[in-house]
């Protein structure tokens, strides 16, 4: 059951196959078994078989609340929970347990769905790798895939296996290894620069980053407010549209979403893609691209162009500023939004009376870590007065052209763009940290963050696996508010590809008794 899709579950759980509270211990034990992938902050045991129990009477009286009723789903710590502490993998939150639930939270819960726990993240939701957060680095589940460790058998000789395990991408690490582990179904992330795309591909899950202003941020704590956007981790095109579908819409509460009525997103099928344009950004070629992902993208192209697509070069001419433009803009935002977290009304608090402006500093000394520092550093740099014109001034006006690109684009005839997600597959844990944190985000972010900028909807679908036996993601970009197109390019796509099912025989050796009779063709564990 628990290697089946949301769709999929949720038809067993009105037909009776399974409960709520059935499915929700399955998760339960999953999760303490694959503890070690550090996965999750806060379990949140006792509040997910509370919720199963109350999905199980109104299953019994028929009277379901939807698709996700008894759903297990997980939730990155950066969304404010009510009575869970929410902490966003920082010493300056530890302890911080929110009043109210996040808007997006709230939906879900609305829906019946079952809030498993909070998922690990770096710190601040500022990092590429989801090493960076106070409780540890999430370990990436294809690390002990059957896939991967045949592939390193054959080149490694003696070598530990367990010594060098992959990162998940981030800074929605955990959300990405929760779905990708079948601890849950779906998981909420958080995208400000490709913080949900970039774990997706390297976790093989699909990761969703709406447009902005259909999902509400209210109660994500803020990053970059005009960049951040929840994002939707899923195992499945179709499970993700049926989330957004659930999430999208006005909220009262936060002013940046639309205000006309959402359409419906249930994807139809797509049987014919001739009378579509995809459009493939010279820009994105660049020499860091790996020659495998590369040449996975090309096949991709060339898929849509065999099926009768129109496939075209397009250019997004300032695609090269646009590391430099997202930098300056992400620090000044985070310097203006960590200023909150000062030690007076909630978080953490030092010891140091001395003075406010002594108690200030030795609070954030001590609550925030170096890169969240850094950037509140270069942040307050790019903002100073003598500086605020030629760095933040200039930066938006490069977002504003980098956004012009895209609309130039698409008005062309244009309907989606192809692009790679990440430069390479996922990585080991040993060779990400040679890097510092500045220069790793930059490269890893390299294909998602413009999107960001422009607002649009953008997808990462796992295509294929590399040599080395790991999920490659590709990236489909679409116009603003179109992500019912865009998701409906991608469902296409998903299913032309058939990406292979993670085997996690080795990983669920103690959890077979959880699988036990489960003989379904979504999922192999053998």
């Amino acid at each position: 059951m628990l290697g089946r899709t949301l769709r999929e579950v949720s038809a067993a759980l009105k037909q009776g196959q399974v409960t709520p509270t059935e499915l929700c211990q399955r998760c339960l034990s999953l999760i303490k078994k694959t503890k070690f992938l550090n996965a999750y902050i806060t379990v949140s045991e006792e509040v997910a078989l509370k919720q199963a129990a109350e999905s199980e009477k109104r299953y019994k009286k028929g009277h379901s609340l939807g698709d996700l009723d008894g759903i297990p789903v997980a939730v990155k710590d950066n969304f404010s929970t009510a009575g869970i502490e929410t902490t966003c993998a920082s010493n300056m939150l530890k302890g911080y347990v929110p009043p109210y639930n996040a808007t997006v939270v709230q939906k879900l819960l609305d829906q019946g769905a079952l809030l498993m726990g909070k998922t690990n993240l770096d710190e601040f939701a500022m990092g590429s790798g989801s090493t960076d957060g106070i409780f540890g680095p999430v370990k990436n589940p294809w690390s002990y895939s059957k896939q991967y460790r045949e592939k390193r058998k054959q080149k490694s000789h003696g070598e530990n296996e367990d010594s060098n395990w992959l990162i998940t991408g981030g800074s929605s690490g955990g959300s990405a290894a929760a779905v990708s582990a079948f601890t849950c179904f779906a998981a909420l992330g958080s995208d400000t620069g490709g913080s949900t795309r970039n774990p997706a591909a390297h976790c093989g899950v699909v990761g969703l980053k709406p447009s902005y202003g259909l999902v509400s941020r209210h109660g994500l704590i803020p990053l970059v407010n005009s960049m951040d956007v929840p994002g939707i981790l899923t195992r499945c095109v179709d499970d993700a549209a049926i989330v957004l579908g659930i999430l999208a819409g006005h909220d009262p509460k936060d002013s940046t979403t639309i205000q006309d009525p959402v359409k419906p997103f249930a994807l139809p099928t797509l049987t014919d893609v001739s009378k579509l344009c995809i459009g493939i950004p010279k820009e994105y070629l660049t020499p860091e691209l790996s020659s495998e992902v590369q040449s996975l993208w090309s096949k991709a192209a060339n898929l849509f162009e065999s099926e009768g697509a129109k496939v075209i070069e397009v250019s997004l001419p300032h695609t090269s500023y646009s590391i430099v433009c997202y930098h300056v803009l992400c620090t000044s935002e985070v310097a203006s939004n960590m200023a909150r977290f000062d030690g007076l009304e909630y978080g953490h608090r030092c010891d140091i009376d001395v003075s406010t402006e002594a108690m200030y500093a030795a609070t954030r000394r001590e609550g925030f870590n170096d890169v969240v520092r850094g950037r509140i550093l270069s942040g307050n740099f790019f903002l100073l007065k003598e500086n605020y014109e030629n760095y933040f001034v200039k930066a938006q006006k490069v977002r504003r052209l980098i956004a012009r690109d895209f609309v130039n684009v698409f008005n062309s005839g244009v309907d989606v763009l192809l692009t790679p997600t990440t430069l390479s597959e996922a990585i080991p844990h040993t060779e990400f940290i040679r890097e510092d944190n500045r220069t790793r985000s930059a490269q890893d972010d390299l294909f998602t963050q413009a999107v960001n900028m422009a607002g649009l909807p953008a997808v990462s679908v796992p295509m294929a696996l590399s040599s080395q036996g790991l999920p490659v993601g590709l990236q489909f970009i679409g116009r603003a508010f179109c992500d019912q197109q865009l998701l409906t390019v991608a469902k296409w796509f998903e299913k032309r590809v058939q990406f292979p099912v993670i085997q996690l025989q080795e990983l669920m050796d103690d959890c077979s008794s959880i699988f036990e009779n489960e003989k379904l063709a979504s999922v192999s564990l053998k």
